[in-house]
């Protein structure tokens, strides 16, 4: 499985563009690829898929632990072709002093060498020092490339690369001029904009071969990730499926709501139940046969007036609540079945079962890891679970009156309010907690018995 790491020496080192160019370089030459993200990004994962040509998947040893992700990862890679993993913030970054569950950390466990990007901006041979202490800070790693990234001009590249090369002993695979990211793909407050709401990826595509492409060492890289040593990844033995056959689990899914693993919906269909995507702006309605309804993440913020003037859809999702339809809701979904969603000074209705509106805010008001223990009764998980997820939101539920139940005390993270997450209002489940399902095949299990429940007996 060939195989190689890109990583940064902090975040916003261009690890994400760069990759993107060189996946699409790579197809150029008839290269099969492909793309994973390490850590529970949805947006960058988005955007390695578009350019690998088929879904990235994400590798997290936190949600998943080491052994599971090998595996996934062993399960999706190519033998043949080359297999990129972006890793995410700085190379050592991780949960804790130790760099516990850190890029490097991946990047050892896949046996995959390293490229490390470095941002050049304003020095020469202080690179070759920054690279040098990633070597020195831990030998066991394969560093085995460097990026330039932000390079001004060829005389800035010569020296940096003559410095790297002669300090360090690590080739040079890379040396990108400088290219302002949001004029590629433009930011805003969870990252970058999604592939779904970018006006234009053929556009995109045709820049970042243009600009960045021939800026690679291409026969380098590919020799560097076919070096990569035979990787013997375990193969866990998961408890059989639980059996979905004859259900129907409506998806949520639109440039609204993006915010998807792609082994949720895989876990669902392999259970045997059939998915059906449904578009919150464009859907007149929910399909009215369908036995439990999942509700992702997104920027249903972005969307507000959109979704607001869909009233018939709205109608139906509170229609299909008060039947008790289960609903399991994340994140953009609490905010879709909410009272109201504020943002910019503008207030836009929406579905009305949370009895309680949303305010986004200029700061992330929840990021990062989490792990909740189920303390209540609900329509999906048995009380006394634990699940490990992760939240990312700028929003937060604005509390008028005595706050509804929920499921969920936060052992770690924020949540809705005052350490508590997973709303609960007939058979619904709204919090900000997003699940993997490989990191928690509880999940599966549990839509699929509480459709199962709703479907009755045959």
């Amino acid at each position: 499985m060939p195989r190689l790491v890109i990583a940064g020496l902090a975040g916003d080192a261009g690890k994400t563009i760069i990759s993107l160019a060189l996946l699409l370089a790579l197809r150029r030459r008839s290269l099969a690829v492909r793309a994973f993200k390490k850590g529970p990004d949805y947006i960058d994962a988005g955007w390695l898929g578009w350019a690998a040509g088929t879904p990235a998947r994400n590798l997290d040893t936190y949600l998943m632990g080491a052994e599971t992700t090998a595996a996934s990862f062993a399960r999706s890679a190519l033998h043949d072709g080359i297999n990129l993993v972006e890793g995410n913030r700085g190379l050592f970054d991780g949960f804790d002093t130790a760099g516990t569950h850190s890029t490097a950390e991946l990047a050892r466990l896949l046996g995959a060498p390293v490229i490390l990007v470095v941002n050049a901006t304003k020095m020469t041979r202080t690179g070759a020092a920054l690279v040098l202490g990633c070597q020195k800070f831990d030998p066991s790693l394969n560093l085995a490339g460097v990026v330039l990234n932000r390079v001004n001009g060829k005389r800035h590249e010569n020296i940096l690369r003559a410095c790297i090369e002669q300090y360090c002993g690590v080739p040079v695979v890379a040396a990108v001029p400088k290219v302002e990211v949001a004029d590629l793909v433009p930011e805003r407050h969870l990252g970058l904009v999604t592939l779904q709401e970018h006006g234009s990826s053929a556009a995109l595509e045709a820049r970042l071969l243009e600009q960045l492409a021939p800026t690679l060492d291409l026969a380098r890289i590919i020799a560097i990730a076919r070096a990569a040593p035979l990787l013997a990844a375990p193969q866990p033995h998961p408890a059989p499926p639980p059996d979905g056959r004859g259900l129907k689990i409506g998806v949520v899914r639109d440039s609204a709501f993006s915010f998807y693993y792609a082994e949720n919906l895989e876990a669902l269909e392999a259970a045997g139940a059939e998915v059906v995507p449904v578009s919150a702006l464009a859907a007149a309605q929910l399909p009215g046969d369908l036995h439990a309804l999942y509700i992702g993440g997104g920027f249903p913020e972005t969307h507000a007036e959109r979704l607001a003037a869909n009233q018939g859809f709205l109608r139906s999702l509170r229609e299909a609540a008060e039947r008790d339809l289960p609903i399991y809701a994340e994140c953009g979904g609490l905010m879709l079945l909410s009272r109201s969603i504020t943002w910019r000074g503008g207030t836009h209705a929406m579905a009305g079962v949370l009895p309680f509106h949303v305010e986004v805010c200029a700061a992330a008001q929840g990021h990062g890891y989490a792990e909740v223990l189920v303390d209540a009764a609900n329509p999906f998980f048995e009380t006394g679970t634990r699940l490990r997820g992760h939240e990312f939101h700028y929003s937060r539920v604005l509390l008028r009156s005595e706050p509804p139940a929920t499921a969920c005390s936060m052992l770690r993270g924020t949540g809705c309010w005052r350490g508590r997450d997973a709303v609960l209002v007939r058979k619904v489940w709204a919090g900000y907690t997003h699940l993997h399902a490989l990191a928690t095949p509880l999940w599966t299990a549990g839509l699929l018995s509480a459709a199962r429940r709703f479907a009755g007996p045959g």
